[in-house]
C-alpha cells in the first residue's frame, strides 16, 4: 500500500506542477525526496537527484520540419518537464559536422541527422555516446529494419534512435510534364535538353552521384564506371537553372515555376501538394531511400536527452510531427495505428519492412567520400 500511496503522491505533485502551483525546482525537489525516501520510480526523479538540466539544444533542418517539432514536441516537452529546448538549424550535414567538431563538449546535444551516413561519420570522429534504451521504452515501437544499420556500426550501444524516413525522388510540374512522360524517362529527365534551364537539383555530392548512377544505368551502391557518372553530372549541371541548397528553396523554385523538374525530398513535395500546387512525385527504380535519426552527441546531458527522445517517439508526438513535416515516422505501422494521413504520404511502407526502398551502403559511400566530394566540388565549379 505504501508504494501505491507514494505513486498517488507523485501524481498529485505532477498535477500541481502542470497547473502552475509548483515551480520546476520545487517540483523536482519534492519528487526527488519521495524517490530517495521510498524508492518511487518517477520519470523526473533522476534529474532532481543527479543534475538540474536547464536546457537541451536540438539542431535540425529548419522550415516546416522545425515548425512541426516546435509545435508538437518541444513546447509540450518543456511544459511537461520544465527543460527548455533551444533549437538551431543547418542547411547541410558537412557544415554542421564541422561546427560540432570545433565546439566544446556539451555545446551541441541532439541533432536530426541524415541517418546512417552521418551516424557512421560521427562514430568515426568519437562523437557517439551510449544511450540506455530502458529509458526510451518507445523505441520498441520503431521499425526493426531502421535500427539494424546503427547496431551494425555500434553493436554495444546506440547513440541515436531512428525518427523518420523518406525518399529523394523526382518532383515535376504536371502543367508541363505528364505522369506518363515521367514514368517513361525516369531519372534521365534531369538530363533532357528539352527542359534546359527548367531543371533543378540539390547541391549535395551524394545525391548528384546517386542520380548520375541511375542516369547511366548503374547500381548506386556498386558503381563500375565513375567517369560515366561524372559526365552525367556535368550534363545535368549545364542544363540546370541552378542547384538548390535547402528544402525551402526547393519548394520556392517549384511553386514559382522557375523550374519544372528536379529531384526532391518526399515530405517537401507532399507539403507543396497540400498547398494546392499540381506537383507530381515519382520514385524511379533504385530511388534514393533514406532515414533520419535523433543523434545524441558526446558530452550531452544523456538522461535529459533520453527523456526527450522517448517523448518524441511517443505515438501521439511522433504522429503529430510526421503529419506536420510530411515524412512517415519511424514507428511500425503494424504495431501502431498511424491514423489516416500518414499512409497517404510518399514513401510510406505499410508492411514495416521497407523492402520497397533502396538505402545507401554507408561503408561504400563513406569510404569514397573524400575523393568523390572533392571531385564534385570541382565539377560544380565548372571543371
Amino acid at each position: 500500500m505504501k508504494k501505491m500511496d507514494n505513486t498517488t503522491r507523485y501524481e498529485r505533485l505532477r498535477e500541481r506542477y502542470r497547473n502552475g502551483d509548483l515551480d520546476r525546482r520545487s517540483f523536482l525537489g519534492l519528487i526527488g525526496a519521495a524517490g530517495l525516501a521510498y524508492g518511487v520510480q518517477t520519470p523526473f526523479a533522476k534529474y532532481a537527484m543527479a543534475q538540474d538540466v536547464q536546457q537541451v539544444r536540438f539542431d535540425g533542418w529548419g522550415g516546416v520540419v522545425s515548425e512541426a517539432f516546435r509545435e508538437h514536441a518541444f513546447d509540450p516537452y518543456t511544459a511537461e518537464t520544465g527543460i527548455e529546448v533551444v533549437d538551431g538549424t543547418f542547411s547541410g550535414g558537412d557544415e554542421y559536422l564541422a561546427q560540432v567538431r570545433a565546439s566544446q563538449p556539451g555545446e551541441f546535444n541532439i541533432a536530426h541527422l541524415s541517418g546512417v551516413f552521418d551516424y557512421a561519420r560521427y562514430h568515426n570522429f568519437d562523437l557517439t555516446t551510449a544511450l540506455n534504451l530502458d529509458n526510451i521504452p518507445n523505441v520498441e515501437l520503431v521499425i526493426a529494419r531502421l535500427m539494424e544499420p546503427y547496431r551494425a556500426i555500434t553493436p554495444d550501444a546506440l547513440s541515436a534512435v531512428p525518427y523518420d524516413y523518406g525518399t529523394t525522388g523526382l518532383a515535376y510540374n504536371r502543367k508541363y510534364i505528364s505522369d506518363e512522360e515521367m514514368r517513361e524517362k525516369g531519372a534521365s529527365i534531369l538530363i533532357d535538353e528539352a527542359y534546359k534551364d527548367k531543371i533543378g537539383g540539390w547541391s549535395d555530392w551524394r545525391t548528384r552521384i546517386w542520380y548520375g548512377a541511375l542516369q547511366t544505368g548503374q547500381d548506386p551502391n556498386n558503381i563500375e564506371d565513375m567517369e560515366e557518372v561524372w559526365d552525367a553530372i556535368r550534363q545535368h549541371r549545364d542544363l540546370a537553372l541552378k542547384y538548390w541548397g535547402s528544402g525551402a528553396e526547393l519548394m520556392s523554385l517549384l511553386a514559382e515555376e522557375e523550374i519544372y523538374v528536379t529531384e526532391g525530398w518526399s515530405g517537401r513535395i507532399a507539403a507543396l501538394q497540400e498547398e494546392g500546387h499540381d506537383i507530381g512525385y515519382y520514385d524511379p527504380p533504385n530511388s534514393f531511400g533514406w532515414q533520419e535519426c535523433l543523434f545524441v552527441i558526446k558530452g550531452s546531458p544523456v538522461e535529459a536527452c533520453e527523456e526527450l527522445l522517448n517523448f518524441m517517439l511517443a505515438p501521439e508526438t511522433s504522429i503529430a510531427v510526421a503529419e506536420g513535416q510530411n515524412y512517415p515516422p519511424a514507428l511500425d505501422g503494424t504495431k501502431v495505428d498511424l491514423g489516416d494521413k500518414i499512409p497517404t504520404l510518399p514513401a510510406y511502407d505499410p508492411s514495416g519492412t521497407l523492402e520497397s526502398l533502396t538505402f545507401a551502403d554507408p561503408e561504400y559511400w563513406n569510404g569514397n567520400e573524400a575523393e568523390w566530394s572533392k571531385t564534385f566540388g570541382r565539377v560544380q565549379r565548372g571543371y
